[in-house]
């Protein structure tokens, strides 16, 4: 009977949007545990080589507990294998940090590879975070850049992180591409979503820029619409998915997550919040999503309130996904399943990677703030969450 109901409510729902259901199943695979109580790993993020057996590599960072996000250089798990064995913890000093003004250091952050077909490289993208000469970070009037690395496979090594060079224009005095999905363009052209504030501002805008990449330099090319709201910082960290032709941009706000749509990766009509099918609120605030795309349908990653989770900081665990309806822009509540459960650990910041045409992955750490979390279970585990099309 609980079957026959659960069919039901999906026919129901699939009717009502025009969206068929497309099937899979989720296994989660433990990369790394393991928690010394005085720092975390945190933003892991894969980016996937292709191959006969793609090679998978996975970057994080250590984050220092006493502070607030105090990062350090980048590391590396990699896997040739498909998840059976992983190598790592690798330190790569080149993707550490730098001097920075009075005494103070600067390092890459916020990192996602992803494949690049046309060049045949695994570009990572962020931005930079600044701190001073107390090792804290400086909030104020901060000059941010987005930076980029190129992986070289063989030497199993990360080219030293650069920033790529924006325009004179006051809006991109404090410009990144942190936590961002990219989309690359069948001519190589990349299209990167980043967000930005002029110096003094309180609100972040949100654009895509398109970029050029020639195996080594990343080069502005032009942006597109500006999006924000007057709302607390308003939309940071905006990721970008294509499906069936069209492009999807969703966006952060501190109150709640919004979505927008577009016809050229560039332009997007106006933001609206997120809500379910049903025309309640998502739920989703202060924090990220992303996209998973298939040629049958467009999915949406999220962590969001109601789940029995208000322990759990900003409600970030566990992580769910949902399919969209890409016409009405609303998640369809029925197709929403667990991803990763949640242990007491915020699960926010992750990343998607498209494996094969079999298998995409979601890769996620357990953040460890704040202090007291690990009463729950949590270990600052590394995920992988495989999604296997059926």
């Amino acid at each position: 009977m609980r079957l026959f109901t659960l069919l039901t409510t999906l026919f129901i729902t699939a009717a009502a949007t025009a969206v068929a259901p497309v099937d899979y199943e989720i296994q989660v695979e433990t990369i790394h545990t393991g928690f010394d109580k005085k720092t975390c790993w945190v933003q892991a993020r894969a980016g996937t080589i292709p191959g006969e057996t793609p090679t998978v590599v996975l970057t994080t960072q250590k984050l220092l507990l006493s502070g607030s996000d105090i990062f350090y250089a980048l590391n590396e798990f990699r896997t040739d294998d498909l998840g059976k064995t992983w190598t790592g913890p690798t330190e790569h000093k080149n993707l550490g940090r730098i001097p920075y003004g009075d005494g103070g250091t600067s390092v890459v952050c916020d990192f996602t590879p992803k494949w690049h077909a046309n060049t045949g490289k695994l570009l990572g993208t962020g931005h930079t975070a600044m701190y001073d000469k107390n090792n804290k970070l400086i909030h104020t009037n901060r000059a941010r850049t987005t930076a980029y690395a190129v992986y070289n496979p063989d030497a199993r090594t990360w080219s030293t992180w650069r920033n790529m060079e924006m325009p004179d224009e006051p809006y991109f005095f404090n410009v990144g591409a942190g936590c961002t999905q990219r989309v690359d363009l069948p001519n190589g052209d990349i299209l990167l979503p980043v967000y930005c504030k002029p110096k003094d501002a309180k609100q972040y805008s949100a654009m895509v820029l398109r970029c050029r990449f020639d195996g080594e330099t990343l080069t502005y090319v032009e942006h597109g619409t500006m999006h924000t709201i007057p709302v607390e910082r308003g939309f940071p960290e905006p990721s970008l998915a294509r499906y069936k032709g069209r492009y999807y941009l969703t966006l952060r706000n501190d109150i709640a997550g919004y979505v927008t749509s577009g016809d050229d990766g560039l332009h997007f009509d106006e933001a609206k919040k997120w809500t379910f099918d049903d025309g309640e609120e998502l739920g989703s605030y202060n924090t990220q999503q992303h996209w998973v795309t298939h040629p049958d349908g467009l999915f949406l990653v999220y962590t969001r309130k109601g789940a029995n989770n208000d322990h759990v900081f900003r409600h970030r665990a566990p992580l769910f996904i949902a399919q969209v309806d890409p016409e009405k822009l609303q998640v369809i509540r029925a197709t929403e399943r667990i991803l990763v459960a949640e242990r007491g650990a915020r699960l926010g910041n992750f990343a998607v990677t498209k494996v094969s045409d079999k298998e995409t992955w979601v890769t996620v750490t357990e953040w460890m703030q704040p202090v007291g979390c690990e009463k729950y279970g949590s270990d600052n585990a590394i995920y992988a969450a495989k999604i296997r099309w059926k």
